[in-house]
């Protein structure tokens, strides 16, 4: 185990403001940071942190992305950590920097100069990208809800298509088509919230839009079934919901290529669209694989140790959707879910600080909590583990609506306790009482 420089506290660096990795570095900093033993910095390319399993509402318009947002700065300076903004380019074990890239503004003005951060202990949190798996035309033509500003790109794409539409149907009977590619939990509430949003910006005065009959949303999954990380029972439901509200699902489809107004399978159909979203795969960010020689896997993840090390170096750890780390010692790796990254941020936050003072880090255990998918207003569906002699239970409706809601709170509560989650919760309630029902800008 290295030993931190002298003179100076042991230095915990976090890349990756994510679900885990602002909490990890949340946790840490209060409890440790400015007591002279820890000093923890977190590294990230943006200034602000939201929670990805949202982005889909942001897409949709049906969640405010100025509201729901939380500052570094600010997240920094009540926790007592330090916030460095860029993006990690680089990895010396050796004199243990990375190397963080600079900052440039929306003019192309350089804000901040490469800079080399030491650390004594690293932490890799960086998520995961949607994985186009080489499609052509996906980088040029589809949205991927990767970050919050690419969902709110594609909600302001979203809400001119429906003008365009609104301005053009008097004189022609088209249609507004959006295809979603990749029938995972992103998909399929995307789809569900897209649903309800278009009805809603109908309504503020769009209208010559008929949404019945000009607006057609498409669910294309490459497997046999959407939802594959739920049973076969639970994914029917959803379905069944989802072809309730007119989305057509098309499973057993294979995307070849994306064009500006359709997209194409491998049966040579060719689907209109005039919006592609691509939420089909996950792969780590493709900088990890050049990281100095620690060990990847096909996708680009870090590959971890069931302590969450990465395999050749102990200094360095990695966890949430970019590492591959083994489900509770077995041959299978941890699904990337949100409650693997919570879960994974409160053990290394125990285990971390316990290392500084020469303790050897104990292995992550996962506990599987269960699944839920949110369908927006229409309905939540999902299974809880673990409750008799370890099987799931399924819930829906008000019950699953209330347990989807605390997943986000729970969150909120890690970062900045319960009062100011409660208080922040209250004027969210209100505010949401007056204003329109979707973001219309």
């Amino acid at each position: 185990m290295a030993q931190p420089t002298p003179g100076r506290p042991h230095r915990i660096v976090i890349v990756g403001g994510g679900a885990g990795g602002l909490e990890l570095a949340t946790r840490l900093g209060r409890k440790h940071g400015g007591k002279g033993d820890i000093e923890v910095v977190l590294v990230d390319r943006t200034r602000t942190h939201m929670w990805k399993p949202l982005l889909h509402a942001v897409a949709a318009g049906s969640l405010n992305i100025h509201e729901e947002q939380i500052d570094y700065l600010y997240q920094a300076r009540w926790n007592s950590f330090e916030y460095c903004r860029g993006p990690m380019t680089g990895l010396d074990r050796v004199t243990r920097e990375i190397v963080v890239g600079e900052v440039r503004g929306d003019d192309d003005e350089l804000v901040l100069p490469e800079r080399r951060l030491p650390y004594d202990t690293l932490v890799i949190a960086v998520g995961s990208l949607c994985n186009d798996f080489g499609t052509p035309g996906v980088a040029e033509h589809a949205y991927q809800l990767d970050a919050a500003w690419q969902a709110h790109l594609f909600h302001r794409k979203l809400v001119n298509a429906c003008f365009a539409a609104n301005y053009r149907l008097p004189g022609a009977d088209g249609q507004l088509d959006i295809a979603i590619v990749g029938a995972g939990a992103t998909g399929v509430e995307l789809a569900a919230e897209l649903h309800n949003t278009t009805r809603v910006l109908a309504g503020y005065g769009l209208r010559n839009i008929d949404p019945e009959r000009h607006i057609r949303i498409r669910l294309i999954e490459a497997g046999p079934r959407i939802l594959p990380g739920l049973s076969e029972p639970l994914s029917a439901a959803v379905a069944g919901v989802l072809s309730s509200l007119g989305v057509s699902v098309d499973t057993g489809v294979k995307v070849t290529a994306v064009t500006p107004t359709a997209v194409h399978t491998a049966d040579g159909t060719e689907l209109p669209a005039s919006l592609v979203v691509w939420a089909a795969g996950i792969r780590a960010p493709a900088f990890l694989h050049a990281l100095d020689g620690l060990e990847c896997d096909r996708i680009d993840r870090l590959v971890v140790d069931d302590c969450l090390r990465t395999t050749v170096d102990e200094n360095i750890f990695a966890f949430g959707d970019c590492a591959a780390a083994p489900w509770n010692g077995g041959p299978t790796c941890l699904p990337p879910r949100a409650q693997v990254a919570h879960q994974q941020a409160s053990h290394l936050a125990r285990v971390l600080p316990a290392r500084v003072q020469g303790i050897a880090p104990r292995p992550f255990r996962y506990r599987d909590q269960g699944s839920l998918v949110s369908l927006g207003r229409h309905d939540t569906l999902g299974n809880l583990m673990g409750f008799i002699r370890g099987k799931g239970i399924r819930i829906e409706g008000m019950v699953a609506s209330l347990m989807y809601w605390s997943l986000y709170r729970s969150h909120r509560v890690a970062l900045n306790g319960l009062w100011k989650t409660a208080l922040d919760t209250l004027a969210g309630w209100l505010r949401r009482r007056t204003d329109a029902q979707v973001k219309l800008h």
